[in-house]
């Protein structure tokens, strides 16, 4: 079984999507099983991480802007790729830095989350964003 998420983004930072996921489980009526998550951009990733303090995804968006900051900073005056902007190019490497897919086991037809985890996906450019996350149940 698969479909696919939309994702709306604000900007930079995480937006928990683990709601809609547990919903696409059930409907698909999977006992036990494998859930394959795959966001179908470059400037985006994925993530489990926890869903109880936001203080966590907010520590986590300024961590990644101090390790990597805009190609305009000083910094990262070697930075070649601009062509979409100050934020495209540092939104790429930390893409390539957190991952792009997700594997999550389905037992007795729910995800097989831990009680503080949530799926999110981590927006890396500055403006609001639309974005398409494939999901594919094997069971």
């Amino acid at each position: 079984m698969q479909t696919e998420f939309v994702i709306q983004t604000r900007g930079p930072g995480l937006t928990e999507f683990t709601d809609d996921v547990a919903g696409f489980v059930k409907s698909a009526g999977v006992e036990t099983g494998l859930l394959t998550l795959f966001v179908r951009h470059t400037s985006c990733s994925l993530l489990i991480q926890e869903n109880a303090d936001p203080d966590v995804q907010r520590d986590l968006t300024e961590f990644f802007a101090r390790l990597v900051p805009p190609s305009n900073d000083p910094s990262m005056n070697w930075v070649i790729h601009t062509a979409e902007g100050p934020d495209d190019m540092p939104a790429h490497i930390k893409a390539a830095m957190t991952p792009v897919s997700l594997s999550i086991p389905i037992a007795m037809g729910r995800l097989v989350l831990g009680t503080w985890q949530g799926l999110y996906l981590f927006e890396h450019r500055n403006a609001p964003h639309s974005r398409r996350v494939a999901a594919h149940i094997s069971g």
